[in-house]
């Protein structure tokens, strides 16, 4: 997970409301802002964009993967569909990278997101019934997060290939030699095995903890089925997710999947024949839905959709059950490397 290190260029004020200007690698209705966050009163940065109309409107929180900070191009695409769309948009820093202990799903992380919200809201005509969070690989981590601690602010939350149990990722990229082990024991406090202050940060920082208070946001959790070989995070950790919110009896049993992960194939009394435009050459291979949660394992690695979250999201409204079936999807093209960039770091 290498971050994107791009410099941000000088800005100048903009109709629209927000702090214009060009920020490399972004389209250039994008600006950079400070925002007050009520974590611990200091003033946070994010990338943010406001339609220049006063009707209320949309607004998609997106979220920076593991290594990125606010100004990393994977959101891009995102920015994109909100210009298209006439939403607004706005990319947190949430502490940057997860190497230190202010990130890392940190409390200081989930105040700064909620804080961003409340930027928006301020700053551009917000539906409150319209308000998305979009997040893959660290971000899918971090939205996973919000779906617990905060499941009364969303519509719709949209989680790609994200991390559920830190303590688990530890051990797997210890045994994959991978360096994510040392960011997650810079940020915990040591080696979770054998620190116990470290051990109790793994799970105060892991979705495992709060994800049964997601039980009334319309979630859509996705991953890969190529995600832990190709990629950095095993999908099971969104089977596990899924699991967490999904009614009991609509849980994938654990040797399910334990056989699914080995075998990068859907058990056979699992499977069934399904295809989704949306998904395009990266087609679901396995669904289940328990009331507003899905979980899709898709033929592909430490992906995001583009074109599925967004249409998904677009369909939500707060307190209203999840809408899974997409009539008539906005046409939305995204690139493979929209989908690939910065996810794997």
């Amino acid at each position: 997970m290498n971050m994107n290190n791009t410099e941000m260029r000088s800005t100048t004020p903009s109709a629209s409301g927000s702090t214009a200007g060009n920020v490399k690698g972004w389209p250039e209705e994008v600006g950079a802002i400070q925002y007050a966050t009520d974590a611990d009163n200091s003033r946070q940065p994010a990338l943010f964009y406001a339609p220049p109309t006063e009707e209320k409107k949309p607004l998609l929180v997106a979220l920076h993967t593991w290594s990125g900070d606010y100004r990393q191009a994977a959101s891009v695409a995102n920015a994109r569909w909100c210009i298209q769309m006439n939403w607004c948009f706005i990319h947190p820093n949430f502490r940057g990278p997860n190497w230190t202990p202010e990130a890392l799903g940190s409390e200081l992380v989930i105040e700064d997101i909620v804080s961003a919200v409340q930027y928006a809201q301020t700053s551009c005509a917000i539906d409150m019934n319209r308000i998305y969070l979009i997040g893959g690989s660290g971000g899918g981590h971090a939205a996973l997060l919000l779906a617990g601690h905060r499941p009364d602010l969303w519509a719709g939350i949209s989680a790609w290939c994200g991390i559920f149990d830190i303590r688990k990722w530890w051990e797997e990229t210890k045994a994959a030699k991978r360096g994510y082990a040392d960011h997650i024991e810079k940020a915990c406090g040591g080696p979770p095995d054998i620190n116990t202050r470290s051990a109790e940060e793994c799970l105060k920082r892991s979705p495992l903890t709060y994800l049964k208070n997601a039980a009334s946001v319309n979630l859509d959790i996705n991953a890969g089925v190529k995600d832990g070989r190709s990629g950095s995070v095993p999908f099971t950790h969104s089977l596990y997710a899924f699991n967490a919110v999904a009614r009991e009896n609509d849980r994938i049993d654990m040797a399910d999947i334990k056989q699914f992960y080995r075998d990068m194939k859907v058990p056979a009394h699992l499977a069934s024949d399904m295809t989704d435009p949306l998904y395009g050459k990266r087609q679901p291979l396995f669904r289940k839905i328990s009331n507003n949660v899905r979980i899709t394992v898709f033929d592909g690695g430490h992906d995001i959709i583009h074109a599925a979250a967004l249409n998904w999201l677009a369909q939500q409204r707060k307190d209203q059950p999840a809408v899974w079936d997409i009539p008539m999807p906005a046409p939305f093209q995204a690139s493979d490397h929209d989908a690939k960039s910065g996810l794997g770091h």
